[in-house]
């Protein structure tokens, strides 16, 4: 091999850097004459709404265990009224507190009022 294709140490350098550079884009973005330099906080996703389950107690269960979106952002203490079966209805109380919980994905369970000699156990995941 002669000793005009031999590279010397800055140009072999120089060369490895442009190969590894290649394949890669550099983008630059506008600035402004914006002295905030914070970065601005993410958007929380959307409530969706959070159904309950309801258990199976005196032989029956029953429907209604809905927290909708709305209720949960609106951050208010709610009562949902069960309904489901034809003789009687339960009622479960949550606080504003309680609320928060679910929303936030935490497990909660909770005992309906006592109608009809029994009452149920109302679980939101």
């Amino acid at each position: 091999m002669s000793d005009e294709n031999l590279l010397t140490r800055r140009e072999f350098t120089v060369e490895s850097a442009l190969a590894m550079l290649a394949g890669v884009t550099i983008t630059i973005s506008g600035c402004g004459d914006d002295d905030d330099n914070a970065t601005p906080a993410p958007t929380p996703p959307p409530a969706a709404d959070k159904t309950g389950t309801v258990s199976t107690d005196a032989g029956h269960t029953h429907t209604g265990a809905v927290i909708t979106a709305a209720q949960l952002t609106a951050g208010n203490a709610i009562t949902l009224t069960l309904t489901g079966a034809t003789t009687h209805i339960h009622t479960v109380a949550l606080t504003q507190t309680e609320l928060t919980t679910i929303s936030a994905g935490t497990r909660l369970s909770k005992t309906s009022s006592t109608d009809n000699s029994h009452s149920h156990t109302v679980t939101f995941n």
